[in-house]
Formats: structure tokens, C-alpha cells, sequence
């Protein structure tokens, strides 16, 4: 199993919607794929798949009892997808008040603990930026490549370069970059619109990094009905970078 971490410098750039899209695509092309959402304090993947959890969790077991071996978790197979998050164990309106030490047990709990079982590829959407979790995660995660995901202004690609900082520091190979939202897709005529100026070469990560492909602000991307063009080629290039 090949374990792809897909992250960012900053939240709101849709991390969530490129990992989604990623793991779908990759199915669609034969893979037995996982998805796990990492984010603990604000996991999106399943609203994005349409699914609730309304019963609030009252006690976490992170460790092994002694007794009746080690706590397992069952994904939920949707879309062709093993798909695992910690929205599927509390529920959508409650917060998480964990300390950040039970927060790492709990993203290696959820990639060590799952029945996965027999995958090619598990796509790991992290939380942004580039906090305790994200650190321990590469340290600790046998990871075969991260993707980076930025948006199309200075402030994105700035954040990212931090994040590029600490993968190259933790020694996690990264794939290349995603450029979402990169322009406006008008729904009736098909024409490209560019809402945001050009990013500053200077700033910009897609100096260093091999850009897997970009991505428009399209409303049909919000519809499940089929894995949008643009997906299907990053998934392409994620396989060759991954060979």
C-alpha cells in the first residue's frame, strides 16, 4: 500500500475536494483506494459525501487492552472508496477538545487501527498547515509521497513554501503541486475567467515543484456525478511520479 499525504499551507484552498477527487479518480482507474480524513478538529469529507453522524461520541479508546487485543475501526465503502473520518465517530455539531499529544495517537490510530484492508493506495487528507500532527505524521508514517495543494494568490503559494519547508526537512518526497481554484469557469459559455492576479515568480512554489495540474472554479465539481477531467490527469501523473 502506497500512502499519499495531501496537504497545505492554509486552510480554504480545497485540500478536501482534491483528495476526494484524487481518490475517485484513481479508483475509477482499476485502484483499490482508501481515503482517510485526517483533520480532527474540523473533518469535511463526510459532508461532502453526503453523510451524518447525529449520536455524539462520549469516550475515545486510543490504546490496546491487554484483553480483547487491539481497538479496530470499519471504514465506510462509498463510491468505490474505503473511506475513514473522525467525522464518522463524533457528531457534525460537536467540537473536539482533545490536547494536541491524544491528537497525533488519534491520526496513527486511524491509519493503523482501520481495517483497511488490501489497498494500492491510501490518499491521507491532512488538516492545514503545518502544526504538531502534521510533524509527528511524517515522522512517524511511512509515507510515498505528498502532494501539495495552493491556491492562486501570493498569500497560498507563501504558506505552501512553509509547508514544503517541513516535508523537505522530514524527508517526505513530494510529488508535485496542485493549483486549485485556479480561475472561474463560467457555466454558460465554458470561457476560463482569471479572478486573481498572477502570482509574484518570486513567491511562487511552481518554481520548484512539478505542477500535477490546476484546477477552475467549476459548479459541476461540486456535483458527484462522474470525477472531473482535470482529477483523472493528476490521478495519471500521481501514478507515474509514484512508479
Amino acid at each position: 500500500m502506497k500512502i499519499v499525504a495531501v496537504a497545505s499551507g492554509k486552510g480554504g484552498v480545497g485540500k478536501s475536494t482534491v483528495s476526494l477527487n484524487l481518490a475517485r479518480a484513481l479508483a475509477e482507474g482499476g485502484a483499490a483506494v482508501g481515503l482517510l480524513d485526517a483533520d480532527v478538529y474540523g473533518p469535511d469529507i463526510p459532508v461532502m459525501l453526503g453523510l451524518k453522524q447525529t449520536r455524539e461520541l462520549r469516550s475515545w479508546e486510543l490504546g490496546r487492552n491487554p484483553r480483547f487485543g487491539r481497538v479496530e475501526l470499519e471504514p465506510v465503502e462509498v463510491l468505490g472508496l474505503k473511506v475513514m473520518s473522525v467525522g464518522f465517530l463524533v457528531a457534525e455539531a460537536q467540537a473536539m477538545t482533545m490536547p494536541g499529544m491524544l491528537v497525533e495517537l488519534v491520526g496513527r490510530q486511524l491509519i493503523r487501527d482501520v481495517r483497511w484492508g488490501s489497498l494500492d493506495y491510501l490518499i491521507v487528507d491532512l488538516p492545514p498547515g503545518t502544526a504538531d500532527l502534521q510533524q509527528r505524521l511524517f515522522s512517524t508514517v511511512d509515507l510515498a509521497g505528498a502532494i501539495v495543494v495552493v491556491g492562486p494568490q501570493d498569500a497560498a503559494h507563501l504558506d505552501a513554501r512553509k509547508l514544503l519547508t517541513m516535508l523537505r526537512d522530514a524527508g517526505v518526497p513530494v510529488l508535485g503541486a496542485v493549483e486549485n481554484m485556479r480561475g472561474l469557469r463560467c457555466p454558460r459559455c465554458g470561457e476560463l475567467i482569471e479572478v486573481f492576479p498572477p502570482v509574484a515568480e518570486e513567491r511562487s512554489i511552481l518554481r520548484e515543484l512539478p505542477l500535477l495540474g490546476s484546477v477552475p472554479l467549476d459548479p459541476a465539481f461540486a456535483r458527484l456525478n462522474g470525477v472531473p477531467a482535470p482529477f483523472v490527469a493528476i490521478a495519471g501523473r500521481v501514478v507515474e511520479a509514484l512508479a
